[in-house]
């Protein structure tokens, strides 16, 4: 690591080098978006096709209400989104509550829904039986699926509160016992439960952490949500300092505006930046990541450049490292971080904790919890909300309380 020092009266406003080691861009260009949509609404036609063998015989109006009812709970919610990205207007409660959520949980039951129809189909010619077969299939798995939805709903009211501690090489005695709060993927917007984030915010401070860490996602999809989030955390506060970076969502909302908007906050946003905090005579570095969602734009755009981060990290220094994407661990790894926090998986929000299995798993390698490769430690928080619709089911929001410790090389 280097041995540029940053200004640490103005954290994360610095100019840092040029972008040096980035993932490749993953923006779409127009074409691929319309090709990627076009692929969508087939999919969803399809889906719409496969229910709609059982449920137009029983429906009044048959395939013409179903017909009505797909452009109602696909077309317009995809077309919202689009004029809404396109005109950059924001999003209110109404429209998300309204139109947004509905699609989210009717796009849901129709994959869940239509491969049971395909079986009944089968299972019907099979035995030479009617279409009865699939509407009778298709009602017992809408009951099951209405009462695993609710379940979900009900499970993502849950907050707990995850204590660690963590042993890390070489910190300094000045800072054993030092308490870090960690809060990831808020996804706060006009629709999100004020009474939850009260919640939270009251668990944050009642743990009078030393310093409190947000890694990303800290709003939905709009800049405007900042409002929202300052509404219910901009009173914040801890001894050493409130760090934020960047997630995916908060890029996807106009990073810049974003980032405009939290630096009002008595907040400290780190993009490819380093906060150096100090005890008496110790120094440990705060290095915060930007997101692979940023791509090759740079600090400007919240990309990462995490070679330009440590350089800012002065010999001898332990940094602790905040990554929205845990896809950043192992680079981080490599360069002796100690610590690196992260979020973004939400551990799929539905997991199987008996059989270590949730619906992030045959994605990720690393989905929630802590890991570690040599002296290098890396904590996922879960996620502290939802994202999409409210359902989090074996994987309760938290709040993550961490206490760090010197590391015995010999216990």
């Amino acid at each position: 690591m280097g041995g540029r020092v940053p200004v640490s009266d103005h954290p994360g406003r610095g100019q840092l080098a040029s972008p040096r080691t980035l993932p490749p861009n993953t923006a779409p260009s127009p074409a691929a978006l319309t090709r990627l949509l076009l692929l969508l609404l087939g999919f969803l036609a399809l889906l719409w096709g496969i229910v709609g063998v059982a449920l137009a015989p029983i429906l009044p109006g048959g395939w013409w209400t179903l017909a009505v009812l797909a452009v109602a709970c696909t077309l317009i919610p995809l077309g919202t989104i689009l004029r809404l990205r396109q005109t950059r207007r924001y999003a209110g409660r109404w429209t998300r509550l309204l139109i947004l959520r509905p699609f989210w949980y009717i796009t849901l039951a129709l994959l869940l829904l239509a491969p049971l129809g395909v079986l009944a189909m089968i299972g019907g010619a099979l035995a030479g039986r009617s279409v009865s077969a699939e509407q009778w299939t298709l009602a017992i798995g809408g009951i099951v699926l209405a009462v695993f939805l609710l379940a979900g709903y009900l499970g993502s009211r849950k907050l707990v509160v995850r204590r660690l501690t963590i042993p890390i090489t070489d910190l300094p005695e000045e800072f054993d016992g030092l308490r870090i709060t960690q809060l990831s993927d808020l996804h706060v917007g006009p629709h999100t439960s004020r009474r939850f984030l009260a919640r939270v915010a009251r668990q944050v401070e009642e743990l009078a952490a030393d310093i409190i860490v947000v890694t990303g996602d800290m709003v939905d999809d709009f800049a405007g949500d900042v409002d929202i989030y300052a509404s219910a955390f901009g009173a914040l506060s801890a001894p050493l300092g409130v760090y934020a970076i960047p997630g995916n969502h908060d890029i996807y909302a106009n990073w810049p505006a974003v980032r405009e908007r939290l630096e009002r906050l008595p907040l400290k946003v780190l993009v490819n930046d380093v906060h150096l905090i100090r005890r008496g005579n110790a120094t440990i570095a705060m290095l915060g990541t930007g997101d692979p969602a940023g791509g090759e734009g740079g600090t400007e755009a919240g990309g990462p450049d995490m070679d330009a981060a440590l350089d800012l990290v002065p010999p001898s220094v332990v940094p602790i490292a905040l990554a929205h994407n845990p896809l950043l661990w192992p680079a981080l790894a490599r360069h002796g971080v100690a610590l690196t926090l992260s979020g973004h998986t939400h551990n799929g929000q539905f997991a199987i904790p008996a059989l270590g299995w949730s619906l992030a798993s045959p994605f990720l390698e690393h989905t929630t919890g802590l890991y570690r490769e040599g002296p290098s430690r890396l904590y996922i928080n879960p996620g502290t909300n939802y994202w999409g619709i409210p359902f989090r089911l074996g994987t309760p929001a938290e709040v993550t309380a961490i206490e760090l410790t010197r590391d015995d090389p010999g216990a």
